[in-house]
């Protein structure tokens, strides 16, 4: 009775918490659209494309440098206060990392994709990363101790200071740099809430051992967001290199809209079911129960999006973008069975990571990231923007038997 108890406890919270985690997808979701379909109407394709290398650039070296704090601390079963320091000053490290090496790539980016336009906005974007440093670590404890009424607040009012000040700060000045400006005012917003809500407040205490261990923990979750970046990213290295910023900058539309139901549904079951699984990681037959429900869910609800765009593709870029964005729309329906099977893969992480078996969700982005790079070069080359987009469905295709061979090993063991 008290097993049945705690299971009806934790799928309560695990509903409360996709209630408000839903909440935040569709205000944010919604926020979004406007920003895109304001933004859409006053910058250009090329100058999309030229934002579109700058971000490239910055989530590059975000995942090189990746030390897998937030898992980590979300994975710890005990009390994670002694870890709040010592994560904040790795986060600060890593950030100033991050800007001194967009900084000085800069120069050899903006030759790269022949867009010397994009020099001034690698060097301002490099600011982002290094204030995001200071963002107290604590806040991943609205997501380990299930407090999503709180992560309501926090993310929604984040970026609803990042949407008002892109689209006016585009609106002022005509220019991509406005959309920079407005993540550095949302960074800056964040530091300041995160250390207001949620305690404790770090302070620059080191402790080398807690350090090794935070660290040291990060090297398969390390692995896999190295890989993972090139199979998610690749295709957009390749578009921008061989065909250029604008066409980058359809290629990077057509590919947001495809994600909406990884963004909207996916992460938003992975958010709450992940510090669930760990909960209960000791009993496999219950995680397994627990997993197959939300994929089921997940499914329904992701198939249905899926759908619409693919079989209105035209029509949904028309209606959001503008007629001038309706290049993106040959490439949609690709991308929408690309999302759908992209939304299960991202999801189906969530196991894996509950049972501390970073090496497999490695191998998943390795075998993603060989599909992908086998294929983007030949298929951009011969057919454009279409091969592209067939390129990203193929490796991430390849990655379902992977799940699905280790996630049988992991629910029926020998």
């Amino acid at each position: 009775m008290g097993i049945f108890k705690r299971f009806m406890g934790y799928t309560k919270e695990a509903l409360r918490g996709i209630t408000f985690i839903g909440l935040i997808r569709v205000v944010t979701r919604v926020l979004s659209l406007v920003k895109t379909i304001v933004i859409a109407r006053i910058l250009s394709p090329y100058q999309f494309g030229l934002f579109g290398i700058a971000t490239l650039v910055l989530v590059f070296v975000e995942i090189l440098t990746e030390t897998g704090v937030n898992i980590f601390l979300v994975q710890k079963k005990e009390n994670i206060d002694k870890y709040i320091d010592t994560s904040w000053i790795v986060s600060i490290i890593r950030g100033g990392i991050i800007s001194i090496v967009i900084l000085a790539s800069s120069s050899f980016v903006s030759n790269f994709f022949n867009a010397p336009n994009s020099f001034n906005l690698l060097l301002l974007i490099s600011v982002v990363p290094f204030l995001r440093g200071f963002i107290n670590p604590s806040i991943v404890k609205f997501q380990k101790e299930l407090r999503f009424s709180l992560e309501f607040y926090f993310r929604t009012s984040t970026f609803f200071i990042e949407t008002f000040f892109s689209i006016f700060l585009v609106i002022l000045t005509k220019s991509v740099e406005g959309l920079i400006w407005g993540m550095i005012i949302a960074v800056f917003f964040e530091i300041f809430i995160s250390h207001l809500m949620i305690k404790p407040r770090p302070i620059l205490s080191f402790n080398p051992q807690l350090f090794k261990e935070v660290v040291g923990f990060g090297k398969w979750i390390t692995a896999s967001t190295i890989f993972n970046y090139f199979y998610q990213h690749g295709d957009d290295m390749a578009v921008g290199r061989i065909l250029g910023p604008r066409f980058l900058g359809v290629y990077d539309m057509a590919y947001r809209i495809s994600l909406i139901p990884i963004t909207n549904i996916a992460d938003v079951v992975f958010r709450v079911t992940f510090p669930v699984y760990v909960k209960i990681s000791d009993d496999i037959q219950r995680l397994r129960r627990a997993f197959v429900r939300s994929l089921i869910f997940v499914i329904l609800l992701v198939l249905p999006i899926c759908s619409v765009l693919f079989f209105f593709p035209k029509e949904i870029i028309s209606i959001i973008l503008g007629d001038k964005w309706l290049e993106a729309a040959s490439i949609l329906r690709i991308l929408a069975i690309f999302g759908f099977v992209r939304a299960i893969s991202v999801f189906s992480s969530t196991v894996f990571l509950s049972l501390q078996k970073q090496n497999i969700t490695t191998l998943i982005s390795l075998v993603g990231l060989l599909g992908l790079g086998l294929t983007i070069v030949p298929f951009v080359i011969k057919w454009g923007l279409l091969g592209a987009a067939f390129s990203a469905l193929f490796g991430t295709s390849l990655t379902i038997p992977v799940i699905v061979f280790n996630l049988y090993k992991i629910f029926y063991p020998k």
